[in-house]
């Protein structure tokens, strides 16, 4: 059979394109399982928990029991009481542990009779027979729980996880499982947000004996290089594999189920629009331009997830706000409680002691979603829809009269507010008001490379034609000339010779309008508002 890019679930090498894990599994076992940690993994919505916590039981099969449990598999009410929770834990446990050839009936005995209901069913009990059997294995047990905080609004998985800590710290004095590992969205400590996010809760959890997991589980470029070859190896399009991965980890940071959802789609359903000859065309830069603007249309789970908990976390989407619309520089403050939810949920990261969102395609999605809150409300956002056929000549966008335009909209919507507002809002106006020009054709993002308090620069692709637009407040005549420098050095960039710089000027004397100025062989097209 043939392989394919795979993103329903459980990845696996000999069905799928996949990125190959054995360094990530090998670090696993050195840092944590071999020196007996106990740990979690906290990653958001689709980002392969899973799929590495089911390639690590293979990869320690030689050396450990491993006891791989998914809480998914335990129901709601079996987690109202200790005796519900205890007998169907016991089951689950006994399902996994025969898996293993050298874990014999007599081994599990123990298990067995809570299981069938011939022991007592509390948790006290549970460990004491789980503690023999770790003592009796003939190697290490590691047990490992997916999707833990499915039961993460239950007082018996709180009482759960104090007897795992017990066990763990009386280690010296009688027998426990050698590591723990406990995966899902939800730090453990923020378990409680989860269900009641508008009350102050106190951090104690049990698990408080948990070591650090810092590994990076996003795929590096060169990982996505190597799953592409293979993927050429057996198509032969002729791409450019470190190019193609390079831009696809530049819209994705490596968030793995985008990885995937990009490659799926352009193996699969960009051929069946007609826009492409063959492979050979898809896996182009336009190829992957075309699966971006289908993905950011598609109604994904990961994408549904998102819009819910912004839904619920008010003040985090607020926060986002500010990051994507005004430039705004965040310091990383993970004590603050947006901050560590959008962490927890992969929803922003933290680069060089500031936040950021994590991925383009994230800001993209958000940056429509946003839009399309306010854009009933928006004025300018009307100007923009009434506009839109006047700006597309020959199927080419003429960005130079999109600028015009707007900065006739701009001065009579928005000329008389002060400076901080223009300041706060400028952007997002301009965001707005380009919205319904590019919608359905073309795409845009903010680079984050150079976004900073006082300019953001805007990529637009539309059509196979590449846009980079400059907005920024003016703070100068020195400041300007050198945004004009820098903006031309980053034209280079994208191997672009003519640039667009939107500016909000303040000036009473200033000269509203369009110019244009020559900086070395760049064109620079200047829109001063």
């Amino acid at each position: 059979m043939r392989r394919y890019f795979n993103t329903e679930g459980l990845c696996k090498p000999d069905k799928h394109y996949m990125v190959r894990l054995d360094d990530r599994l090998d670090k696993i076992k050195r840092l944590y399982i071999d020196r007996e940690k106990y740990f979690t993994i906290n990653r958001g919505r689709q980002y392969g928990k899973t799929t590495t916590l089911r390639a690590l039981a293979e990869y320690l099969k030689n050396d450990y029991i491993v006891i791989s449990l998914d809480f998914q598999a335990i129901g709601t009410e079996e987690f109202m009481d200790a005796q519900s929770f205890v007998k169907a834990f016991a089951k689950e446990f006994m399902v996994a542990a025969k898996r293993y050839p050298g874990v014999d009936e007599a081994l599990l005995q123990p298990i067995l009779e809570i299981a069938d209901g011939t022991a007592d069913k509390n948790l006290r009990e549970l460990f004491g027979r789980l503690s023999r059997l770790c003592d009796a294995a003939p190697e290490p047990i590691v047990m490992m729980i997916d999707e833990v905080d499915s039961a993460s609004n239950n007082q018996v998985f709180v009482d759960f996880l104090a007897q795992l800590r017990m066990y763990y710290l009386d280690r010296d004095n009688r027998s426990a499982f050698h590591s723990v590992i406990l995966a899902g969205v939800y730090d453990i400590k923020n378990l409680k947000l989860k269900i009641r996010p508008d009350e102050e809760h106190q951090y104690n959890s049990p698990w408080n004996i948990a070591a650090k997991f810092s590994l990076d589980m996003s795929f590096s470029t060169v990982q996505i290089a190597a799953m592409l070859q293979e993927y050429e190896e057996d198509n032969h399009t002729g791409m450019d594999v470190n190019a193609i991965a390079q831009s696809i980890h530049d819209y994705t940071s490596g968030y793995p189920y985008l990885v995937s959802a990009i490659c799926k789609i352009m193996d699969e359903e960009l051929l069946e629009t007609g826009k492409f000859r063959d492979l050979a065309d898809v896996w182009t830069r336009e190829g992957l331009t075309e699966a971006v603007k289908l993905l950011l249309k598609e109604n994904i789970t990961l994408f549904d997830s998102m819009v819910k908990q912004l839904d619920t976390y008010r003040e985090l989407k607020e926060m986002i706000k500010e990051i994507i619309y005004q430039g705004k520089q965040i310091l990383f403050s993970p004590a603050e409680k947006p901050v560590s939810l959008g962490i927890m949920f992969c929803f922003i990261k933290e680069a060089d002691g500031r936040l950021m969102v994590d991925n383009r395609i994230f800001e993209m999605y958000l940056l429509n979603l946003f839009i399309s809150e306010e854009a009933v409300r928006s004025a300018i956002y009307q100007n923009g829809e009434c506009d839109k056929n006047k700006f597309i000549r020959n199927g080419r966008l003429d960005m130079e009269l999109v600028l015009q335009k707007f900065v006739e909209h701009f001065s009579k919507v928005y000329g008389n507010n002060d400076e901080k507002f223009v300041e706060a809002y400028g952007r997002k106006f301009f965001l707005l008001y380009l919205k319904p020009i590019i919608n359905g054709t073309g795409n845009y993002y903010l680079e984050a490379q150079t976004r900073d308090a006082r300019r953001t620069d805007v990529i637009v692709d539309y059509a196979g034609e590449q846009f980079v637009v400059e907005m920024k407040i003016w703070r100068g005549k020195e400041y300007n000339e050198r945004g004009e420098e820098q903006l031309a050095e980053y034209l280079d960039y994208f191997h672009q010779k003519k640039g667009y710089l939107l500016s909000f000027n303040f000036n009473q004397k200033k000269e509203t309008g369009l110019k244009t100025i020559t900086v070395g062989d760049k064109v620079i097209v200047e829109a001063v508002v």
